[in-house]
Parts: C-alpha cells; sequence; structure tokens
C-alpha cells in the first residue's frame, strides 16, 4: 500500500505570523478592562463622589472659617473696650474675653447685665451701647457675687474689687513683692523660683544647674583620686642592712 504524505499545517488567516507574542498584547489588555470593570462595579457611586470631593466641601479639622461680612455701613473692625482693641467680626460674648481679667462666663454676665445680645457682632453695636458696656465692667464689683472677682480681698481698702487690663498686671506683682517681704512660705518660692502651690519637683519645674555630670570632669576627679590613693599604698623600700664589723688582723 502506498503512503501518501502528511498534509502540512496551513497558518490560520486570523492569527499574526509571528506567534505568541503577538497574541499576548490583546490578552493583557482585555484582562485590564475586565479589571476596572469589576472595580467600578463594586464601587458605590456615593465612594466615588466622596473621593472626588474630598477636600473641597467643608474639610477636616484645619478648613478656615468663612470671615462674616456685616451690611451695617457704620461696621466696625476695631471696637476699643477696657483700653484694649477689640476685634469686631467677633460676638459680643466672645470678644469681651480678649480683655485681660474678664473671662467667658463673666463676659456673657456683663452683656446681660448691659442688656445686649452676646451672640450680636461686636462691630455691628453703636457707641451708645459700646460705652454701656464698658461702664457695667467698671461696676462689675458691685453687680456680682464677691466669689465671681478676680481680687475677693483686698486688706488695705477692704473691698472686693476687680482689676481689669495693666491694674491686674501691677496688682498681682504688688501682691508678690508683699509675700516675699513678710517672708511667707509662698514668698520664698516665689524667691527662689520654685512651685509655689505643693507641686512635686523631683521631676517637674526644676530649676538651677544640670543634674547630670560632664564626662571630663568626672574623668580627671577619678584620675586625681587614684593618683592619691596610689602614693600611700606603695610598699616602703626596704632598710639598708647594717654593715659587718671588720675583722681586725
Amino acid at each position: 500500500m502506498s503512503r501518501t504524505p502528511k498534509e502540512t499545517k496551513e497558518a490560520k488567516p486570523d492569527e499574526p505570523a509571528s506567534g505568541a507574542p503577538a497574541a499576548a498584547a490583546p490578552e493583557k489588555d482585555a484582562k485590564k478592562d475586565r479589571g476596572s470593570k469589576a472595580k467600578d462595579a463594586k464601587e458605590p457611586k456615593d465612594a466615588k463622589e466622596t473621593k472626588e470631593g474630598k477636600g473641597k466641601g467643608r474639610g477636616g479639622p484645619g478648613a478656615k472659617a468663612a470671615k462674616v461680612v456685616s451690611t451695617n455701613p457704620n461696621f466696625r473692625y476695631i471696637v476699643r473696650v477696657a483700653n484694649t482693641d477689640l476685634d469686631g467680626t467677633r460676638s459680643t460674648g466672645l470678644a469681651l474675653t480678649s480683655v485681660h481679667g474678664i473671662g467667658l462666663r463673666l463676659a456673657e454676665t456683663t452683656c446681660r447685665l448691659a442688656g445686649v445680645d452676646p451672640h450680636a457682632l461686636l462691630g455691628d453695636l453703636p457707641e451708645a451701647t459700646v460705652d454701656g458696656l464698658e461702664t457695667t465692667l467698671q461696676s462689675l464689683p458691685s453687680k456680682v457675687p464677691v466669689w465671681m472677682v478676680n481680687h475677693p480681698t483686698e486688706p488695705v481698702l477692704g473691698d472686693s474689687p476687680h482689676y481689669l487690663g495693666a491694674d491686674l498686671d501691677s496688682r498681682r506683682r504688688d501682691d508678690v513683692n508683699v509675700m516675699k517681704m513678710i517672708r511667707s512660705y509662698r514668698g520664698v518660692r516665689h524667691e527662689r523660683g520654685q512651685k509655689v502651690r505643693g507641686q512635686r519637683t523631683r521631676s517637674n519645674g526644676r530649676t538651677g544647674m544640670a543634674a547630670g555630670v560632664l564626662k571630663k570632669a568626672a574623668k580627671e576627679a577619678a584620675a586625681a583620686a587614684s593618683k592619691e590613693g596610689a602614693a600611700p599604698s606603695a610598699p616602703a623600700a626596704p632598710a639598708a642592712a647594717p654593715a659587718a664589723p671588720e675583722k681586725k688582723a
């Protein structure tokens, strides 16, 4: 029987002649497309919007608050109260806290006593209302309890004043000087620069020289001590033996 020769394999028209490398490229592109489609299907629309709008909206804690713009033509950006320049763009209750000696509680109390809304902008208040606020601040000791003033006991005058601004600093300085003069415990602690109210000073509030030891000084001291200790401990030289008596001839 005669055998027919084997038929040669013809290259398909769809496949390129180069073989595998050319076919690998479209497969990779198809995988990328599938992966991107899968990610888009998994991520909801809300998540995409949050990613795109991140940092554009309200933002985090570092976002700056928008400045309040008043439509009042007589608006004042700087208001002078109790010898202090206050920010007119802040609310009255918060702006008064910039006065040295006035806290948030006293500021709100002052607004109520003067009949002013503590949430109103200070720059919108007329001049007469600001004068009323300053008058109320000066007369606070007679309108509030004794425990609310910053100097409840005055040994010389016998009353309970409330100091503001530079008067508060000078009065505090005088009080410290009096404690130093009578040599009280608090005065001595002030004089030495130590803590006054019973805080610990073992680890905090240390004053004076550093607690450590300088290496150079420590080495020199150790070398000097070793030299001084080596001299007496060295063994003494033996005494010379007495000469033998000469024999007479």
